[in-house]
């Protein structure tokens, strides 16, 4: 059994995001997919507006940014070009579940072959903590200062149920990142859409839940509390689709 790379040998020195951001630990575990794997020298990432943009300071691969929402469409126009690359799209929850939600619904109906990470930390991090679409009924933010009223607002938006009724995707998943042994279990999801995708097979989309101390008003420790006892309850987590399990 080979050794855990616990260091990816794509991975900056010093952490780039906000003071207890479990962004950092979603680029960590990609970075040891991709070193386990033996991909990284033929990897293309992709990302777009928000906190996702950082990892072009925290990653040290070929990187592709674009305008907000629209990975989706450039990863496709990326990996239709080059079909022998190996390519992954990283985004958060207001950039792929609202800007970006016509291109993610394409992508994944089209079965495009590139795996899409999706950072759900129920705001919008990088902008000044605005609600998202996965911001939770009752949760503040900066434009729902007394909490998020379904009536008014509208629900929180599932994005693995919603891919789920597509016809295409061969991997739908969602993990949290708030103990150790959700972290084990995203990373395995992780590698697996990796190895769906190094096996030819159609879309793959994992859903990270994690948190954000800085706009959720908390230290980070209880950000992980909040997540286990509120986010996760209102985003189960598991495998929604799995071709291989004939789930």
């Amino acid at each position: 059994m080979s050794r855990e790379i616990l260091r990816p040998t794509c991975l900056k020195p010093g952490n780039k995001y906000c003071p207890g951001c479990m962004h950092s630990m979603s680029a960590k575990l990609i970075g040891q997919c991709l070193d386990e794997l033996g991909i990284t020298d033929k990897t293309i990432a992709v990302v777009a507006v928000g906190c996702s943009t950082m990892n072009l300071r925290q990653l040290d691969l070929d990187m592709v940014s674009c305008a907000h929402g629209r990975a989706p469409a450039v990863a496709t126009g990326l990996k239709r070009t080059q079909p022998d690359t190996f390519m992954f799209v990283y985004q958060g929850d207001g950039d792929l579940a609202s800007i970006g939600l016509a291109e993610i619904m394409c992508a994944a109906n089209r079965g495009e072959h590139f795996t899409v990470i999706f950072a759900n930390n129920s705001t919008y991090g990088m902008t000044g903590g605005q609600m998202a679409p996965t911001t939770l009924i009752g949760q503040k933010s900066t434009t729902s200062p007394r909490g998020r009223n379904a009536a008014v607002d509208g629900y929180p938006t599932h994005m693995c149920e919603i891919l789920n009724t597509l016809q295409a995707p061969s991997y739908i998943v969602r993990c949290a990142l708030n103990n150790p042994a959700n972290i084990r279990k995203a990373k395995e999801c992780i590698k697996k859409a990796f190895e769906y995708q190094l096996d030819g097979k159609a879309f793959s989309f994992v859903e990270l839940l994690t948190n954000c101390p800085t706009n959720w008003g908390m230290a980070p420790l209880d950000t992980l509390k909040f997540m286990e006892e509120n986010t996760i309850p209102a985003f189960p987590l598991g495998v929604f689709r799995d071709v291989e399990e004939g789930v």
